[in-house]
């Protein structure tokens, strides 16, 4: 469940922006479009493999270590 607390001088539009902004950060609103439709277990197989693919790539960007020049 997401909480935001909201003092009496904060504005709407910064509070949305911030409910907005955890939501996408955990994910939610990707997991509603997902949900949304009917995925075939064969496209969720594809999906899930290229997200973990994705996912090593991005770690493997993050290992590679810059080279130093003096």
């Amino acid at each position: 469940m997401i909480k935001i607390n909201i003092d009496k001088k904060d504005q709407l539009d910064r509070a949305l922006k911030q409910f907005k902004r955890i939501c996408n950060d955990a994910g939610i609103f990707k997991e509603i479009k997902r949900s949304t439709y009917f995925e075939k277990p064969s496209e969720q197989r594809r999906r899930e493999e290229k997200q973990r693919e994705k996912n090593i790539r991005n770690i493997g960007k993050k290992k590679k270590v810059k080279k130093v020049y003096r």
